[in-house]
């Protein structure tokens, strides 16, 4: 056998066995893409409008307490031509991506500076971990005696709630990090922020990814409860007032509409950004090898 030939049946092994590695992706049908990831949550939501109806047949409740689903859908309707459903989901919305991407910046921040130094961990890790399980509602009232009834009362209680998930992620995801993974980078010449830029970050992105997805859960929860106690009409409408309204005018159908709102862009935000994150990353890293 010559050496070109040779050479022809070494590169043909290779090819074979880079093709090996590549993750296997179907191109799955629309119509079974739907019935598996539209259809279980459709008949999720008609089975809890039936349970939903069943208790307002039974009486348990009167109907000003336990409204019908038709009453809350009234309700939503009329605030939605008055224009106050589309102002509350805006504010809300900006206020939660505003307040989230300052607390992702300073998460980060934070989680790398323990990560890389064990004095920082050591000093401040117990603290960033208790404040991690304070209730955010905890720190409303000293938001609203530091900035008022303002925004940044707000915004102060978002970064509290969502800063300490985004950088204990962080941490996790560094400490998981395999050490050949760093002797490689330091015999490649990566070292310092390089070695944080191509080794480190890219290593930890699934815990890191889980810290800001637990981080953007701590944020909204800790929007709504700002936003209902730190009421003022020159903050504009939102969806946090629109519960305050509803607790005040002892209307259980708009508190109804409200709760349904804050579940349905929380559900939202999480399909549309982290699902499609996480999906991207696990099919990049070979880990996601079912239909597409």
């Amino acid at each position: 056998m010559s050496s070109i030939e040779l050479s022809d049946d070494v590169a043909s092994l290779e090819a074979g066995l880079d093709a090996l590695d590549k993750p296997v992706t179907l191109r799955e049908p629309l119509a079974a893409r739907l019935r598996r990831s539209v259809l279980p949550p459709v008949v999720a939501v008609a089975f809890l409008v039936a349970v939903w109806l069943v208790v307002v047949a039974l009486h348990l409740k009167p109907t000003y307490v336990i409204p019908t689903p038709a009453d809350v859908w009234a309700s939503l309707g009329q605030y939605w031509s008055e224009g106050a459903v589309q102002e509350a989901v805006w504010n809300s919305l900006r206020r939660a991506f505003v307040g989230f991407a300052v607390a992702a910046v300073v998460g980060t921040a934070l989680g790398l500076l323990m990560s890389q130094f064990r004095f920082v961990r050591t000093a401040i890790g117990p603290l960033v971990s208790g404040l991690q399980s304070l209730p955010s509602v905890a720190w409303v009232p000293a938001a609203i005696i530091w900035f008022g009834l303002s925004d940044g009362a707000i915004y102060m209680v978002v970064l509290l709630g969502a800063v300490p998930s985004i950088a204990n992620g962080l941490l996790s995801g560094v400490s998981q990090v395999p050490p050949l993974y760093l002797r490689v980078g330091r015999v490649l010449g990566a070292r310092g922020f390089t070695a944080i830029r191509y080794v480190v970050l890219p290593a930890a992105m699934p815990g890191y990814l889980g810290g800001l997805r637990q981080g953007w859960a701590f944020a909204w929860r800790s929007l709504m409860a700002a936003e209902l106690i730190t009421f003022s009409p020159a903050l504009g409408t939102s969806l946090g007032q629109l519960l305050q309204i509803g607790r005040e005018l002892s209307d259980m159908s708009l508190v109804m509409a409200a709760i349904l709102l804050i579940l349905v862009v929380g559900v939202g935000i999480e399909l549309l950004v982290f699902s499609p994150i996480e999906r991207r990353m696990l099919r990049a890293r070979g880990l996601n090898v079912g239909p597409t």
